[in-house]
């Protein structure tokens, strides 16, 4: 005969430990999508629309947005054409004055 022992557990308050810590103390990830964005684009010889979206796993309509979001918050994008049945590539070529000064 084999002895089997239950525990007793607590009843659960329906708050989890990490809902009751504060969103201060909550780390933030290493880089935002905005972030990785902007690296991609700063690349020498550019991006373009398909493989940002893949590389941020976003729509290319998505993308294409957060593009014109880029430029109204005051980046100069270029775009290059690759050449004839080739996507264009995009790279930033210069960034606003208070991203410079950080």
């Amino acid at each position: 005969m084999t002895k089997t022992t239950t525990k007793i557990r607590p009843k659960k308050s329906g708050r989890t430990t990490a809902s009751r810590k504060s969103l201060s103390t909550l780390k933030p990830s290493k880089l935002t999508k905005k972030a990785r964005l902007i690296s991609l684009l700063s690349k020498n010889s550019g991006c373009d629309i398909t493989s940002i979206s893949k590389k941020l796993g976003w729509l290319p309509h998505t993308t294409r947005a957060a593009l014109s979001g880029l430029r109204k918050a005051g980046y100069e994008i270029s775009s290059i054409k690759a050449g004839t049945g080739k996507p264009s590539k995009y790279r930033i070529t210069s960034a606003p004055a208070e991203q410079l000064a950080q």
